[in-house]
């Protein structure tokens, strides 16, 4: 793949969105700041001993489940991410993080191509299994 430059755009929408300009292709592709917190909570959730991905702040109320749990701040072709997560009991908590963080920055940078400048997670619980 050629060099991938990265520009946010936001023309009067509440919805950040990024495109992506490949050399030499026809078109282009925006990816809306949701995609980044879809794609990182998606990672997350797949590494055992995370039980669930936690609600943030009075999210509780509104919205997609994977899009309150994971918040980003994207700019420059770089991505900072924010978990808050519910761990599984008798799972080694900074163990099971470091895996979500290389699991959420593999994905990222995999699937879009930007670079994850950090993955900050909130332990929000520990849920025991029946």
């Amino acid at each position: 793949m050629e060099s991938i430059m990265a520009e946010a755009t936001d023309k009067g929408n509440s919805r950040s969105t990024h495109v992506i300009h490949e050399k030499d292709q026809v078109g282009r592709v925006i990816i809306a700041d949701e995609v980044f917190a879809s794609i990182a909570a998606l990672a997350a959730a797949e590494v055992d001993g995370v039980a669930s991905l936690a609600p943030a702040g009075n999210s509780l109320l509104y919205g997609n489940p994977m899009k309150r749990s994971a918040k980003v701040e994207v700019g420059d072709g770089e991505v900072t991410i924010y978990l808050s997560l519910n761990m599984r009991f008798g799972y080694n908590i900074p163990e099971t993080s470091r895996k979500v963080q290389d699991k959420v920055v593999s994905a990222i940078e995999n699937m879009i191509g930007y670079k994850v400048s950090s993955v900050n997670i909130k332990i929000a619980g520990v849920i025991v299994d029946d």
